[in-house]
């Protein structure tokens, strides 16, 4: 039997005051439950150019001076040797056909993770000679200018962006982006602009955009979707306007009444309120992979997506922590795959 269910399909673009969203992965003052007498507004996940950004000129034009979250940087020609700095970046990167020369792993992650070597199979020599510049909050920044870039990356989410840019800046033209999984599109559109190929990453994003609207045509019935992660001390539930609920809102699909805020990516709750967590379908992430870390919760064999065998472990790199193009459609296919006819 479904639970109570809300629908979530966007229905307007996002207002200034959605886009206001700032940190990595939030939660509310008292990690308790939104309320649920409230109805969300209609929300979309920015999808488009931010304003007054990127750099105004045709893909392959180069040099460019290209307009970011942190100031104008000049790109002098189409960069071949690109450093990351922030998670989800290398994904966008090799969806457009780049291998970062150097990237940070960060929250405990692999320098490259598993799904992107399973992507692009064609590429794992090169993914494995990708140096580790250290933390994405401190990068070890001799390492990052013994590699000679033409090009960094980086996010300002969830770190000192103004000292981190100004080092960066220091050693190559930087570019930075939003952050957070909110703002992957935008950030995938002004990153692509900075490589001159801006117009593959519209076409990308136009291609799974269709896809993933065409899937929720297939979805029987309105059956919510919950996003629930592990990590270390923290039990969390992702709300619309996160990675993964992004993907469930471009396929229009529902979402629990405690998963319906929009004002923080996500909410902590405590094992006493994993209630929260329930929903027709689960799709849960821990990192490190211990999923017992999860199911062994005293409450958990109490939700009825559990009764109903509809709790989905899934890559926690994929879901909850890289918020790239390719982990997108990546998150996309399993919610085709348990959800699709």
């Amino acid at each position: 039997m479904f639970l109570k269910r809300i629908s979530l399909c966007a229905a307007a673009l996002v207002t200034a005051s959605a886009v206001a969203l700032s940190g990595c992965s939030s939660s509310d003052a008292d990690g308790g439950e939104s309320d649920s007498s409230s109805s969300p507004t209609s929300f979309v996940t920015p999808r488009t150019m931010p304003e007054g950004k990127g750099s105004g000129v045709a893909d392959g034009v180069f040099p460019r001076t290209v307009k970011h979250f942190k100031g104008e940087t000049d790109v002098a020609a189409a960069p071949k040797r690109v450093v990351v700095i922030s998670t989800g970046q290398a994904d966008a990167l090799l969806t457009l056909g780049v291998v970062p020369v150097g990237s940070t792993s960060g929250d405990g992650a692999d320098l490259v993770p598993a799904y992107l070597y399973d992507a692009f199979p064609d590429r794992k020599a090169e993914l494995g000679g990708v140096a580790d510049v250290g933390s994405r909050f401190e990068p070890n920044l001799e390492a990052v200018a013994n590699l000679k870039p033409d090009l960094i990356l980086m996010n300002k989410a969830g770190k000192d962006s103004d000292k981190l840019y100004a080092s960066l800046a220091a050693i190559a033209p930087t570019v930075v982006t939003q952050g957070t999984g909110l703002y992957w599109k935008q950030d995938l559109l002004l990153l692509a602009d900075a490589l001159g190929k801006r117009d593959q990453a519209q076409t990308w994003l136009d291609e799974y955009q269709g896809d993933a609207a065409d899937f929720g045509k297939t979805v029987d019935g309105s059956p919510t979707v919950s996003f629930l992660r592990k990590n270390g001390d923290r039990l969390r539930v992702f709300g619309v306007a996160s990675f993964s609920g992004s993907v469930a809102e471009d396929a229009g699909l529902a979402r629990p009444q405690t998963q319906s805020f929009t004002d923080e990516t996500s909410h902590d709750i405590s094992n006493e309120q994993l209630d929260q967590a329930d929903a027709d379908w689960i799709f849960y992430g821990v990192q490190g992979g211990d999923t017992a870390a999860v199911t062994g919760a005293p409450l958990w064999k109490t939700l009825q997506a559990v009764s109903d065998d509809h709790a989905v472990a899934v890559d926690d790199d994929v879901f909850y922590l890289n918020v790239g193009p390719t982990a997108a459609r990546d998150v996309l296919d399993q919610l085709r795959a348990k959800l699709g006819r």
